[in-house]
């Protein structure tokens, strides 16, 4: 039994190498055969011709009537037999008696074969075994004057001059056939190497034991996947097209977010805001090959998580500093007392306190989500420390259900109050915060006393990598206010900067 090579390139070449083979035989043999019928068709057409024409010469049918039908008719049908390369021409009488045939001695003696359609007037081919074997012959009649029948015209040619004739191109269709041969083995030979090459010389059930792998990594990874090439989108995974939002079916770059479409590779831990994700992008060209393969990580709850540790980090670094502050507070009523001014010391301590306190109970009655009362809280220390006055302004009123969410909250308004702090004017520092939410409307609006941005710069800094700050730092910037955007849109509300009496930003949530 005949066994397989090994590899899939082996045995697509075994495979084709006999698909070949056959296709080669069975095309000679149906050359061979069409040459054969083309043979037979070839001589009934050749000696029905010459019966015909031999049937209708004028001098054929006086030379019967005249009595010398051998004397005149035998040289002329053995000049045109050896001219037509055809077996024998007999011409006879309408009782079978022959006057002319290759064969002198037969002559006079009786014609072998079927007559009587042609005694009827009729051209009749047959295939007969005569005096010269099994032949092709047709029989014309001969007709005189008035149309009668008086004699018969009868050519044929022998089977065995016939096979003799189609076996002679053997030859032909055989070398036709090995040069096919011989093409074929060629070209799959080339087509087994590109193969082998390509696939490593790995076999089917190896090559289908690491599809199932691929696949089942590819689509299991907690990562989103997608390869791009020169004609588009070659491969996107289950987890790309949950992070993207992409439809099921196949994925043209169209399809893709704006930042995907460019040829871009080289990139590493760029973060990419869509309608409602921060997604992680790396972008890296395969080597030997025009492919580029992009892996996307969500980061969405991660920066969510990010911000609310640093809000709290924030209020951390202020109860430090404050603590600190308390101590040195602390020691001097401590040195009042041993100075024998209790009074003072009461005052000192108390005075400090109800400040602190009164700013802690307005904030709390006006916002009664706490982790936005501890982003506030936590501001204004930081703002008191970096020399800028934050103001928490009378029309803030938050109620218990607000239109976002804590953590939605907690980026959009400790963004706005961190690029505030950033921009606002040295020379005098101040920032002023509203957040203020009806039955209609929440509006966030955080006012400072920094230059402002016009239009293009403010659209500008509402994509993902912009920043209007300059130095090392600024390739860090930019996603901030790009976040509130990206908050603001999914809650179908509009983001606008204005210079009025500052520069001032606000949110409006419908």
């Amino acid at each position: 039994m005949a066994v397989l090579p090994r590899s899939l390139a082996g045995q697509a070449f075994a495979l084709q190498a006999t698909v070949i083979v056959l296709v080669v035989l069975a095309g000679s043999a149906l050359a061979l055969f069409d040459a054969r019928r083309d043979g037979d068709e070839s001589a009934r057409q050749k000696v029905t011709a010459i019966a015909v024409a031999l049937a209708d010469s004028p001098s054929t049918a006086s030379a019967i009537e005249n009595g010398d039908a051998t004397t005149v008719l035998q040289p002329v049908t053995e000049a045109v037999r050896k001219g037509t390369d055809i077996a024998f021409i007999t011409i006879m009488a309408p009782d079978r008696t022959r006057f002319t045939h290759t064969n002198p001695d037969l002559i006079g003696q009786k014609y072998i074969g079927t007559i009587d359609p042609a005694l009827h007037g009729e051209i009749y081919t047959e295939v007969y075994t005569g005096t010269l074997g099994p032949s092709v012959r047709t029989i014309a009649p001969v007709r005189d004057g008035q149309g009668r029948v008086i004699g018969l015209v009868a050519a044929g040619i022998t089977q065995e001059s016939l096979a003799a004739r189609w076996r002679s191109q053997w030859p032909a269709i055989a070398a036709v056939g090995a040069g096919a041969l011989a093409l074929s083995f060629v070209g799959i030979w080339a087509i087994r190497r590109r193969i082998l090459r390509q696939t490593h010389g790995l076999a089917p059930d190896e090559l289908r034991v690491m599809y199932d792998h691929h696949d089942a990594i590819l689509h299991s990874v907690s990562e989103g996947l997608i390869v791009l090439d020169h004609d588009g989108v070659a491969l996107v995974n289950d987890e790309a097209r949950r992070l993207l939002g992409l439809p099921p079916g196949p994925i043209t770059r169209a399809d893709l977010p704006e930042f995907l479409r460019g040829n871009d590779p080289g990139v590493r831990d760029e973060v990419r805001l869509t309608d409602d994700r921060v997604l992680v992008v790396n972008r890296s060209q395969v080597s030997a090959s025009d492919s580029e393969v992009v892996t996307i990580r969500d980061r969405t709850e991660l920066q969510g998580a990010l911000g609310e540790l640093s809000s709290l980090q924030v209020f951390a670094d202020s109860l430090r500093a404050q603590a600190h502050e308390s101590a040195n507070k602390l020691h001097t009523v401590v040195t009042l007392v041993e100075m024998g001014r209790p009074d003072e010391a009461v005052k000192f301590a108390t005075q400090e306190l109800a400040l602190s306190q009164q700013l802690v109970d307005r904030i709390s009655e006006a916002v009664s989500e706490p982790a936005l009362v501890a982003l506030l809280l936590g501001k204004t220390a930081e703002a008191d420390e970096r020399g800028v006055e934050l103001t928490i302004t009378e029309e803030t009123h938050l109620p218990a259900e607000s239109m976002l969410n804590p953590q939605e909250m907690v980026t959009v308004l400790g963004n706005l109050i961190d690029n505030a702090m950033d921009a606002c004017d040295r020379a005098d520092p101040w920032i002023e915060v509203t957040v203020a939410q009806d039955e209609q409307r929440l509006v966030i609006q955080v006012a400072d006393s920094g230059p402002g941005m016009d239009p293009d710069t403010f659209g500008r800094a509402m994509q993902r990598g912009y920043s209007t700050k300059s130095g090392t730092d600024a390739g860090h910037q930019g996603l901030g206010l790009a976040l509130v955007a990206q908050i603001v849109n999914r809650h179908g509300g509009t983001l606008t900067a204005d210079v009025t009496y500052g520069s001032v930003v606000t949110v409006t949530i419908p």
